[in-house]
């Protein structure tokens, strides 16, 4: 059995990091979804503009612009045809997984990132553009995304929320979701058709501790920090939040919520590409393999991990402790866990 069929014996979906015309019309993502089990897709402006740059969109470009569309409307409607394509593909996973996969995320404009009641508007009108039940509408984990993250979700729009790179972020996440679907029942609205996922961010978070490590190393002084900590801040991070996942989704909160049709909101594991060549080129999918989880892999990574990536069962739970103590070390190596959060998010916009 491949390696990527075995993530989804371990309770783990892999997703594809990226979404273009070309692998819609040669059948490329058909033949993913049909050999490879891929579960979900997720398209963001940042692939999206290299899929432009192909030619493969030239002609509908320029029957748009003749027909008096501007820059914003071709973007959208070149954007939403693609994404109800890749739905539609995928609606057999999200039928047969009881709607747990089977989605294709949709970001709003990175430029609404600190208006909610913008991201609220773009959200709604994706939602009714592509008029799909297998979208996820991706909002970043901002102030004023939590904002909307609970409206939407009390809306009864799936969300995926993305740039998360904090424990404290994820859990803010995690009471959004949670008090969004309260909300709903307190109403008598139905749960069951409400999903979310909660994308953790993670080659980001390695590239820069270690260059804040490297710059508190003083060889001359006898003062070298980096070696030990170097590369593991992102999985430690990861596994202290898939704890507090376990936690949130399995007392009497969540029970209450459970019997009523609620679904989970998975941690997903987004930038797993590893920034750094020498560090193993599959590190952030082996060490996160976990029931109740979503990987989502770049090409490159979902090509080395099909070749040479080892599958360990619920390696995610193994390490909690000396996770935790990885964040301890950092801070009293004076990493800032807060500043660096900040910075991701606002680098990540």
């Amino acid at each position: 059995m491949s390696r990527l069929l075995q993530l989804q014996k371990c309770g783990q979906s892999y997703w594809l990091d990226n979404l273009t015309r070309a692998m819609l019309r040669k059948g490329e993502l058909r033949r993913r979804i049909e050999e490879q089990g891929l579960r979900g897709v997720t398209a963001n402006p940042t692939t999206f503009a290299a899929a432009l740059s192909s030619g493969d969109y030239d002609a509908d470009i320029r029957r748009l612009a003749q027909e008096g569309c501007d820059t914003d409307e071709i973007y959208v409607k070149l954007l939403v045809g693609d994404v109800q394509e890749a739905c539609d593909l995928l609606a057999g996973v999200h039928e047969a997984s009881a709607r747990v996969d089977g989605y294709v995320s949709l970001e709003v404009s990175p430029h609404l990132a600190h208006d909610a009641v913008g991201t609220m508007r773009e959200a709604r009108r994706y939602r009714d553009l592509v008029g799909r039940s297998n979208l996820l509408i991706k909002v970043p984990g901002t102030m004023a995304g939590f904002l909307a993250i609970e409206q939407l979700i009390y809306e009864g729009i799936s969300v995926n929320v993305t740039l998360l790179f904090s424990l404290p972020a994820y859990e803010a996440v995690i009471e959004a979701y949670l008090s969004a679907l309260e909300r709903r029942t307190l109403e008598g609205r139905s749960l069951d058709q409400v999903a979310s996922v909660a994308s953790f961010f993670l080659s980001r978070i390695d590239r820069l501790v270690d260059q804040l490590l490297a710059q508190r190393d003083h060889p001359s002084e006898g003062r070298t920090v980096s070696p030990a900590l170097r590369g593991k801040a992102a999985v430690a991070s990861a596994k202290l939040a898939y704890r507090s996942f376990r936690r949130a989704f399995g007392g009497e909160r969540w029970d209450r919520l459970a019997v009523k049709g609620a679904s989970m909101q998975r941690p997903l594991w987004a930038s797993t590409s590893p920034k750094d060549p020498s560090y193993r080129d599959v590190v952030y999918v082996e060490s996160l393999i976990g029931r109740d989880t979503v990987n989502t892999m770049p090409e490159q990574t979902i090509r080395a991990f099909e070749d040479h990536g080892e599958v360990k069962p619920n390696e995610i739970e193994r390490g909690a402790e000396q996770a935790a103590r990885t964040i301890q070390d950092l801070s009293d190596a004076g990493i800032d866990l807060h500043c660096m959060s900040w910075q991701l998010e606002h680098e990540g916009i």
